[in-house]
């Protein structure tokens, strides 16, 4: 079932290499102001537009989006608890907390991908991993096993540390992996909301730093971020007929005009692409008559944003147990068939029983003598 895309995956880094001068596009590309800039496919992470993309710089306050991944897989999202007193004493941007207040992991979230809170971000440090220095270590694994080969956390919140810093690739992976938490993109998608914390905890509104939510149609994230060595940073997202492009820019005095060019530029250049899902898969099964079950895809109709990719490039797996046990509905879930391009997973469906497989009972009439 598994097919060989080694050729694809060769093309998708070596685009990643090179600058945006060596890549050709029909359309004439925008000049923008940022150091380092590129806009990947949400869906399969093609780059369609780059410039300097693997050049590793300082990302001030996107290094958040790393933070709130971190802090949604945790779990426990709604138990207060009194926030550390000297982790919240940070210099920069806050989402106001002050010694003795209660909080929950959900409300650290909102404060830091809204007002960007660095108290918000040394809190989530310190809940999760005992000190800030831990949680960089716990950063940097998730880095590594994502793939961020130019990516090295120090601290939580962006502020400057020695060795801080990543790729505008790299950030638009990270992004991209972060958005497919429903939690994530509802939080930075929204422009203000009202969360709860304090001493005793009451509601209050904070806002979103990323003015691109109003200035562009289809962008629903994702992180501001500023520091004078960094200068302005940007990650964000956006959805146009449903095409999904993921955009950064690094040390751009001009991000909200440069990151419209780009999206008005890299529209153009990607298509929406339906790859050949397998129909004929079996799972091994006991229990029940006969050793094999048949099962479909719950989605067929699905299509993703893509620059290069063929319906044919797609890699499928099926993720299931080694056995299927009796008994199993009609139509229920009884695996999962991943569906890769380069070697990143572009999304999981469920695959469900073809027909129903009850628990073998062997007939206990006995034959009669003579």
């Amino acid at each position: 079932m598994k097919k060989c895309i080694s050729a694809a995956a060769a093309a998708l880094l070596i685009c990643c290499t090179v600058s945006s001068e060596a890549v050709s596009y029909a359309a004439e590309k925008p000049e923008i102001s940022a150091k380092a800039a590129v806009v990947i496919s949400a869906d399969t992470g093609e780059i369609v537009y780059s410039y300097n993309c693997n050049e590793k710089l300082p990302m001030a306050s996107t290094t958040k989006i790393m933070t709130t991944l971190l802090c949604l897989e945790s779990g426990g999202l709604y138990e207060e608890f009194t926030v550390d007193s000297d982790a919240i004493r940070v210099e920069g941007s806050s989402m106001g907390l002050v010694e003795g207040d209660t909080v929950t992991k959900y409300a650290l979230c909102c404060g830091m991908l809204l007002p960007s809170g660095n108290d918000a971000a040394n809190a989530t440090a310190v809940k999760l991993a005992g000190s800030i220095e831990d949680f960089a270590v716990m950063m940097n694994d998730r880095a590594k096993k994502l793939g961020l080969s130019k990516t090295y956390f120090v601290t939580p919140s962006g502020l400057e540390g020695e060795g801080h810093g990543s790729s505008a690739f790299d950030m638009a992976i990270l992004a991209r992996e972060a958005l497919k938490n429903d939690i994530f993109r509802e939080i930075c998608s929204s422009q203000s909301m009202k969360v709860k914390f304090g001493d005793p905890p009451y509601e209050r509104w904070l806002s979103n730093t990323n003015k691109l939510l109003s200035m562009y149609d289809g962008v629903y994230g994702v992180k501001t971020g500023f520091t004078d060595e960094a200068g302005r940073c940007l990650v964000s997202a956006c959805e146009r007929d449903g095409k999904d492009l993921i955009c950064v820019t690094l040390n751009d005095r001009n991000d909200w005009n440069d990151h419209m060019a780009l999206y008005d530029h890299s529209f153009g250049e990607v298509t929406l692409v339906s790859p050949q899902i397998p129909e004929d898969i079996t799972l091994t099964a006991v229990g029940g008559k006969g050793s094999r079950l048949s099962v479909f895809p719950e989605e067929k109709d699905i299509s993703f944003t893509a620059v290069a990719a063929k319906p044919e490039d797609f890699d499928y797996t099926v993720i299931s147990p080694p056995f299927v046990y009796a008994p199993v509905r009609k139509g229920e879930e009884a695996a999962q068939l991943r569906i890769s391009y380069g070697g990143r997973t572009v999304t999981q469906i469920p695959l469900c029983a073809a027909e129903d497989y009850n628990v073998y009972k062997p007939s206990s009439k006995k034959k009669k003598a003579g």
